[in-house]
Parts: C-alpha cells; structure tokens; sequence
C-alpha cells in the first residue's frame, strides 16, 4: 500500500535483470520503496542486484523465477507472488529482446520468437497483473514501450511491430481499469544505452537507463499515463508518424 504521501512502497518487476528497471529500482528505494521481487528466467543471476536493493535501504528484497514465455505459467506466478509478498503498488514489465532483423527475415521461427516474448508474453502479464491489482483495488502497471512502435520502420519492422501492439494493448488496458483504482503508464523510450544495445552504434536523442528511471518516477509521481524518454521524441515521432509513405521509404532508417 503507498504511505501517507502517495509514494509507492512494494514493486514487482517483470525482468528483473533490466538495467532501466534497475535504475528505476534505485531511485524508487531512495524515495519510499521497502519492498522489492525481482523476477526473471534465472533468479540466482539477480543476487548482485538483490544485495544492491538492500544495500540502498530495501527492507525485502526477494528473486524469482518467471519466464515471460511461457505463458501457461503465468496465472500461476501471481496468484502465488501475490499470496506469498502481498500488495504491490507498482508491476513493472521490463522484460523485452531486440532480436537480430536479418535473422527474422530470414528465418519466420525467430521473427516469431520475438513477437512472441515482446507481445504476447507481455499481454498475457498484463493481463494477470492487472486482474490482481484490480482485486486488491489499487495499483499501476509500468509498460516499457518503445519509440520504435510508433512507426514500424524497415530496419526493425518486426520488433518495431512487437512494440507496436504491446503499446496498443496497454494504452487499451489502461482505459478498461478506469474507476477501478488500478492504472496503466506506458513509456516510450528512443535508444537507451543498455546491454541490449551494446555495440550498436548511438543515434541523435540517446539515452540512459537512469534518464529513462527519472521519467517513470516522475510520471509515476504526477500520474501521467504515456510518457516519451528523452521527451522531445514525442515531436520527433508525430513528425515521422506523420510524413507520407512514400517520402518515409526514402529515409535510412
């Protein structure tokens, strides 16, 4: 439950090897969180960032095991990690792969692979959090987007479209919990400088996972339901969403 100031104090993460969810985590620990359950395929690589939590003032810092594939799993998973931790005031799914785009192209198994764990795994999370967050009346599920699904672009249409539907998705998800004490955030960030990107070459707008932290807490403070990280994406976007098909082909990107 959030303390008399409205700060969050308990935090499920989905992909809790994520340097943005890390980051995000830092700061939230600063503020007023005391409980934390980081979650991921191999919880026994999460011990360094469990002992960080802690060090950092985390009262309660618990690893996991979930696997946002496998679907079937997934009722399961939170009936028992909200029956074994309680209440959380914030589910954040940070679990995503950026895949290879020549590889999808060529092989539709690993395209689907892709759209399977940015999309449908996260659909299926979503679904279940927000059906327990519902249940305990509050609550606010944190959706890493990606600038990438605002317009499937040809050098990563198949993870740009993975983005796509999971930003639609919970923008839809976010409006059928209205009334219900329970809301969704969805953050849209442009490159961020992480593991997964590592070795890619920067793009105009870059970013840090700690950049992209301060504007889920800041949103998470104001309420705000759709954010861009580093803001002035949200211009950069409308104009790319906006241009004609024919001129948008001509751009390298």
């Amino acid at each position: 439950m959030k303390d008399a100031l409205g700060a969050p104090q308990s935090v499920l993460v989905l992909g809790g090897g994520s340097d943005i969810a890390m980051a995000t985590l830092r700061l939230l620990v600063k503020v007023r969180v005391r409980r934390v359950v980081l979650a991921g395929r191999d919880p026994d690589a999460l011990k360094t960032a469990v002992s960080e939590l802690q060090d950092l003032g985390a009262e309660r810092v618990d690893a996991v095991r979930f696997d946002a594939d496998d679907t079937a799993s997934h009722a399961a998973f939170f009936d028992d990690v909200f029956s074994s931790h309680g209440d959380f005031d914030v589910v954040l799914l940070a679990f995503g792969v950026l895949g290879d785009q020549a590889e999808a192209e060529a092989d539709p198994e690993a395209a689907v692979a892709i759209l399977h764990t940015n999309f449908l795994g996260a659909a299926s999370a979503g679904l279940h959090a927000a059906r327990r967050l519902r249940e305990q009346g509050h609550g606010v599920i944190v959706a890493l987007s990606s600038v990438a699904g605002e317009r499937a672009r040809r050098s990563n249409f198949v993870y740009g479209s993975s983005k796509s539907g999971l930003d639609a998705f919970f923008q839809g998800l976010g409006d059928s919990l209205v009334s219900t004490g329970v809301k969704v955030l969805v953050v849209r960030p442009g490159f961020v400088h992480t593991k997964m990107t590592a070795g890619m070459p920067s793009v105009p707008l870059s970013t840090t996972p700690e950049d992209v932290a301060a504007v889920i807490v800041r949103a998470l403070q104001t309420g705000a339901e759709l954010v861009w990280a580093p803001a002035p994406l949200r211009l950069v976007m409308f104009v790319l969403r906006h241009l004609p098909r024919a001129v948008f082909r001509r751009l390298k990107v």
